[in-house]
This record gives structure tokens, sequence and C-alpha cells, in this order.
């Protein structure tokens, strides 16, 4: 049994699928989602191992009782709003109008 929809339908799902646009749309969303993946997991991993193996640098006092490990640790949410920010611009201007002709031309097809 095949997963694509044969007929019309199927047809133009396919000719959008095998498009230069297509491929190249799907290209710009990997381009950035890979990248911005790989920072932050390895941004995560440094926290977590910093955190298991070198506990004397992350209680080292900064100001008063914050830690580095509290700042660090805060750095991760900031990061995280930040990459969540950085990700819905980066889709309202590159993703949703590709995305918008790409609908368009499916719906154009189906009349």
């Amino acid at each position: 049994m095949s997963s694509v929809r044969e007929g019309p339908a199927g047809t133009i799902y396919q000719q959008v699928q095998a498009s230069d646009e297509f491929r190249e749309f799907r290209g710009r969303i990997r381009r950035y989602v890979f990248p911005m993946t790989v920072i932050f997991l390895t941004w995560y991993l440094a926290y977590v191992l910093l955190a298991s193996y070198a506990p004397v640098f992350m209680s080292t006092r900064v100001v008063g009782t914050i830690t580095v490990g509290l700042l660090i640790g805060l750095g991760q949410f900031v990061s995280t709003f930040l990459i969540t920010t950085l990700y819905v611009r980066f889709a309202a201007r590159s993703i949703d109008p590709d995305a918008e002709r790409l609908r368009a031309r499916v719906e154009r097809a189906h009349g």
C-alpha cells in the first residue's frame, strides 16, 4: 500500500514535492533548524557536564549568593526564549511566504 495518494490530488502533491522550489524550501528550514539545534544541545550538555563534573566551579560565587551555576542555569531559559524568538522571525520572513506559495499552487491545481 502506498502512502502517496494516486490520481489528480496525489499527482500535484508529488509534483510540488519534486519541485526545485520545495527542495529549496526544505533545505532552507534544515539549514536553520539543524545548526540551532546543535548549538542549543551543546550549550545544554555543557551545563549538565559542568554541573556534574565541575561542582566547585559551578558553586563559585559571582555576586553575593549568586553562583556561576545559577547564572548558567538562568542562561538556559534566556537562550530558549531567544532561540524561539529567532525562529519565529525566521519563519515569518523565510518559511511562511514560501509555504503560502506552495499551498496556493496546490489549491490552484485542485481548482
